[in-house]
């Protein structure tokens, strides 16, 4: 296998050493979704339920209308994932307080639970690659996974996850 952390300059990256990065982000991706995807199979939920769940949590009170905008899926997707997570009591909906037509999204006592569990893992996947790549990487990290997200959006992106 290629050495992952030698010193090539990214600026000048290769079309191979640039295929061999995505193919890095595939397998890291399948192995990051690999213990949530366990845990969720138990429950009958999938990765649609997992975003809305860690999204809910990251943000208590969200409107509807701020969750489709994150997760920029139809209304009839999140409304069959939400209705479920809802109907079994992992996720509130309470009116808004100005506004009594928004639905303002909340985690119950059970979503906590199951979000702290599938979140777990996760952080410590993320925590041990971290501490073997070194502080170094991991500002590099952060740098290339903020430079992946849509131009238009990623202002807005980086403030609602830092402003936490």
């Amino acid at each position: 296998m290629a050495d992952v952390k030698s010193g090539t300059n990214p600026l000048f990256l290769r079309e191979e050493e640039l295929r061999q990065c995505i193919e890095l982000l595939f397998f890291a991706y399948r192995d990051f979704t690999a213990g949530p995807d366990e845990i969720l199979r138990e429950y009958n939920f999938g990765r649609a339920h997992h975003r809305v769940i860690h999204f809910v949590c990251r943000n208590q009170g969200i409107t509807v209308s701020e969750l489709l905008e994150i997760l920029r899926i139809t209304k009839q997707s999140l409304s069959r994932v939400l209705n479920a997570l809802v109907e079994r009591g992992f996720v509130e909906q309470r009116p808004g307080v100005t506004d009594r037509r928004q639905r303002l999204l909340y985690l119950t006592e059970e979503g906590k639970k199951l979000e702290q569990k599938i979140s777990k893992i996760q952080r410590n996947q993320v925590a041990q690659a971290f501490m073997e790549a070194g502080g170094e990487a991991v500002a590099g990290y952060r740098k290339v996974l903020s430079g992946l997200i849509n131009e238009s959006d990623r202002e807005r992106a980086l403030k609602r996850i830092l402003n936490k």
